[in-house]
């Protein structure tokens, strides 16, 4: 099934060709469909959101636009560049992740943790210095915490370098797996106002997983609403609120303060 995306204008000076394209991109394992065929659009800065319930294929819509796994029908375009697992090593050095757990090792400094793949390219030190001390301004993590271990450091500070790790490279895209997932209530709040004050401040292109109506809504300037592997509506998430496509749509939707309940 395949949903129209919302009709956006796009400002001024903006490149209005989309970062990543999906056309029709299928996927199932053992025979059961996780993806049906669907296609959308992740527009240049901005957040889009993939959102629903668990086993509605979030996740592996993720895996496939970053090349993890191939479709089993349709194409996936990163900049014009199709995505497949051949091409997907090459490409994924244009993408950031961040996932649920952070994902840092934990023998490595916070520091080279986020540097890890610029050193493997041989970037500059004074480059990835520079760099460092940017980011680091960017998610307001103070510039001892890099000279940790993955082991001192809160789920918070965690998350804060997994991110700068995620961004270190100016990527064309920044693909994030529920990246709040394992924090506490407080500081997921906290963090969640950081990633929206992040994303505008660098202008970032970003593709965020969650099953969090708030947080969908908070951070996603375009919603992909996706049920058993269909892309059932999308848009801002006041207008699937405000115009649902089906009762489904409706009830997903009750338990967000901002939603139009029954």
């Amino acid at each position: 099934m395949t949903a129209a995306g919302a009709e956006q204008g796009t400002p001024p000076g903006r490149d209005a060709t989309p970062v990543l394209a999906l056309r029709e991109v299928s996927r199932s394992f053992a025979g059961r469909p996780a993806v049906r065929p669907l296609s959308l659009d992740v527009p240049r800065e901005r957040t889009t959101v993939l959102l629903g319930e668990s086993g509605s294929g979030k996740s592996t819509l993720l895996r496939l636009m970053a090349g993890l796994i191939a479709p089993d029908s349709g194409e996936i375009l990163l900049e014009g560049t199709p995505v497949t697992v051949e091409s997907g090593p090459a490409l994924r050095r244009r993408m950031g992740f961040a996932l649920q757990s952070g994902g840092l090792f934990p023998h490595l400094t916070a520091a080279d943790n986020v540097t890890l793949l610029a050193r493997a390219l041989r970037r500059p030190a004074e480059w990835r210095q520079r760099r460092l001390e940017e980011l680091s301004s960017v998610v307001r993590l103070a510039p001892d915490v890099l000279s940790r271990w993955p082991g001192e450091l809160s789920g918070g500070q965690r998350q804060r370098v997994s991110l700068m790790r995620a961004l270190f490279l100016r990527p064309s895209v920044v693909l994030l797996d529920e990246p709040l997932g394992a924090l506490d209530p407080v500081t997921r709040g906290e963090l969640q106002q950081e990633l929206l004050r992040v994303f505008r401040e660098l202008g970032s292109t970003v593709v965020l997983v969650t099953h969090d109506l708030e947080e969908a809504a908070l951070l996603g300037d375009q919603v992909a609403l996706l049920r058993e592997g269909s892309l059932i509506q999308m848009g801002p998430m006041e207008e699937l609120a405000a115009r649902p496509a089906d009762p489904w749509v409706s009830r997903f939707l009750a338990g967000w303060r901002g939603g139009a309940h029954p």
